[in-house]
């Protein structure tokens, strides 16, 4: 009997089920993230949609499976350093469409890859964020 209660309190994360879900389901999840940034020229979509819906794949493996497998791959600061590059990557090509007289026909798919990053890692870091600022107090 002490060894189940030690094993379950060493696993993180939720029920096998759940786990097993999310194993299936979250490739689609991030690949239609993916999708939405990269049709978003030609349909209704765009970086933002995308970003939050990538964002959501990562936060469905961090509720599934625990914060520490996520952060494994995917830490605080990596995050932080991938949504500022976005956000350096995102003025870039907004101040050279304004010089150079393109009018977003152009630079539209590589903005809004640029704000998907920059809007999946900020939603990201919010979450770790809220789960960081809610351990102790269970």
């Amino acid at each position: 009997m002490t060894q189940m209660i030690k094993n379950k309190t060493k696993e993180q994360g939720m029920t096998l089920i759940v786990k097993t879900v999310t194993r299936l389901v979250i490739n689609v999840v991030f690949l239609y993230g993916i999708y939405i940034v990269l049709q978003s020229h030609t349909s209704p979509g765009g970086g933002f949609a995308g970003g939050v819906i990538i964002a959501l794949s990562f936060i469905l493996l961090m509720l599934a499976f625990g914060k520490d497998a996520v952060l494994k791959k995917l830490n605080r600061s990596k995050a932080i350093f991938i949504m500022s590059l976005a956000a350096v990557i995102f003025l870039f090509i907004s101040i050279m469409g304004f010089i150079t007289d393109q009018h977003r026909i152009e630079t539209i798919p590589f903005s809004d890859i640029a704000g998907a990053f920059m809007v999946g890692m900020g939603l990201f870091v919010i979450f770790w964020a809220l789960i960081r600022s809610t351990e102790g107090k269970e």
